[in-house]
């Protein structure tokens, strides 16, 4: 039996995205002329073209001249000077502003940008009267656009002084490595359009205590945004690292391992049914792995069972505390003279973070990893929610989830399963079993392995894995 005319209409109307995959779309009419009518034996395809177009026009010139324009501005202390238009932060997010507002003129204004903004005082860091001002883009998903994807860096810098706000402060590589690279994601992806929402975030007040992040998650939060993933970048331009090692092929990705937020009463269900090492964080780690290896051309993903850097912090932090799935992606291999120095030189060594330091070949590798993700992410369907499983005392495993509604599921073809031995750092095992809402594993012990389950868009996109219950959930529909 053919497909019918109608379900090949339905096909190509979910096939929204940029211009130049309407030859993909022809394509898909034709072939399915050829496919029988069995919705659940047919598998998308596992390889996407267009990411891999998407990764090469990420550019490393347009990086290079972005950090030269960031580091142009002297200092971007939180604390500096707001009024000049060519010196201190003011004028740094007035700039990043103005690209964001000339990218959104050539998409025909596909991008949303605002500032997001909060006084604070009183604080270790902050202690007169500040405003924190974030920048923000948002390009909103056709199919889905409560469902959010954050690619965000911190605009400001800093010297050896926490508190010293108008000492020249390059902040070369950390971090107008990661601020280019959130406005270059923003020229390459407006491009598209998406199921999912994507945001492009310039946030402040990292150096002086996360609170750019604070702010964008407590806005998050009080608007109901269902945030399926946040990729703060924060130094992804040095290869060269203080222990002597030059390394432009590995890129380090930090996630929780456990839910900050997690209830008493969860944390007792997890102690029985495990989820240590699969908050929805880590399976996003691991989806950037998988992505970095299929996608990126000489790039290793180092997954770093960790919050952050040893007793160190970032801007991923703040979402973590509201319950959002939040990594942080960066250099393997940092260059601590180049971090929070005032620029310098003792006995012929050179102290501060100045242009020199930043590799733009590897910022635009990083840079590509982000973009590739957030279009792999934002194409496919939302993961599935309320994932349950069971099989104690059994020779099967049994997986249930819910399935979306309306706009939300345009795109679906159906879930795989995946499953992995405990001590496996990734899934090494999966099943495609369609558009259903419960699937049961036969001869497979729940007792051995761990497991979860992705949704799976019908061009081939794949969300992030769920692991089942509380400790993997990434939030309910609504």
């Amino acid at each position: 039996m053919l497909t019918t005319l109608n379900n090949i209409k339905d096909i190509a109307l979910n096939l929204f995205q940029q211009k130049s995959l309407k030859l993909v779309a022809l394509g898909t009419l034709l072939f399915s002329f050829l496919i029988p009518a069995h919705a659940n034996s047919i598998v998308p395809p596992n390889e996407q073209m267009i990411l891999r177009d998407i990764q090469q026009q990420v550019s490393a010139e347009r990086l290079k001249k972005d950090v030269t324009t960031l580091v142009s501005f002297g200092t971007r202390h939180t604390l500096s000077e707001t009024k000049s238009d060519t010196q201190g932060i003011g004028a740094a997010r007035r700039w990043i502003k103005s690209e964001f507002e000339k990218i959104s003129a050539q998409c025909g204004g596909c991008l949303e940008v605002t500032y997001q903004k909060q006084t604070f005082s009183g604080e270790k860091r902050i202690p007169e009267p500040t405003e924190v001002v974030n920048v923000i883009a948002i390009q909103r998903g056709k199919l889905d656009p409560n469902r959010y994807i954050v690619m965000s860096g911190d605009i400001d810098s800093r010297v050896t002084d926490p508190l010293n706000f108008t000492s020249v402060s390059p902040g070369a590589n950390d971090n107008a490595s990661g601020v280019a690279g959130t406005i270059e994601a923003a020229r390459v992806l407006s491009q598209y359009e998406f199921a999912g929402t994507i945001v492009y975030a310039a946030l402040s007040g990292e150096e002086q205590g996360l609170f750019g992040g604070k702010i964008m998650a407590g806005i998050a939060k009080k608007e109901g945004w269902r945030v399926e993933a946040v990729i703060n970048n924060d130094m992804i331009g040095n290869i060269s690292g203080i222990n002597g090692v030059i390394n432009n092929t590995t890129a380090r990705v930090f996630s929780e391992g456990v839910r900050f937020v997690e209830t008493p009463e969860e944390a007792r269900k997890r102690r029985f049914t495990g989820g240590e090492v699969d908050s929805p964080s880590r399976n996003v780690a691991r989806y950037i792995d998988t992505i970095a290896d299929q996608y990126i051309p000489n790039l290793d993903v180092m997954m770093v069972y960790r919050l952050d850097r040893f007793g160190r912090g970032g801007h991923h932090r703040p979402f973590n505390a509201e319950g959002y799935p939040a990594v942080r992606i960066m250099e393997t291999n940092e260059h601590y003279d180049r971090q929070h120095q005032d620029l310098r030189t003792e006995n012929g060594r050179a102290f501060g973070d100045v242009i020199s330091g930043v590799d733009f070949d590897y910022n635009a590798k990083l840079t590509s990893l982000n973009v590739v993700t957030m279009a792999a992410m934002a194409w496919a369907p939302p993961p599935p929610a309320n994932t349950e499983i069971s099989g104690a005392v059994k020779a099967s495993t049994t997986l249930k989830w819910q399935r979306p509604k309306g706009d939300m599921a345009e795109n679906l073809a159906g879930y795989r399963v995946h499953w992995r031995l405990t001590t496996e750092p990734t899934w090494t095992n999966s099943q495609y079993v369609g558009d259903v809402t419960e699937f049961e594993l036969k001869n497979i012990v729940i007792d051995n392995y761990f497991f979860g389950v992705s949704s799976v868009a019908k061009d081939g996109f794949e969300s992030p894995v769920v692991f089942p219950g509380p400790a993997g959930s990434f939030g309910g529909y609504k």
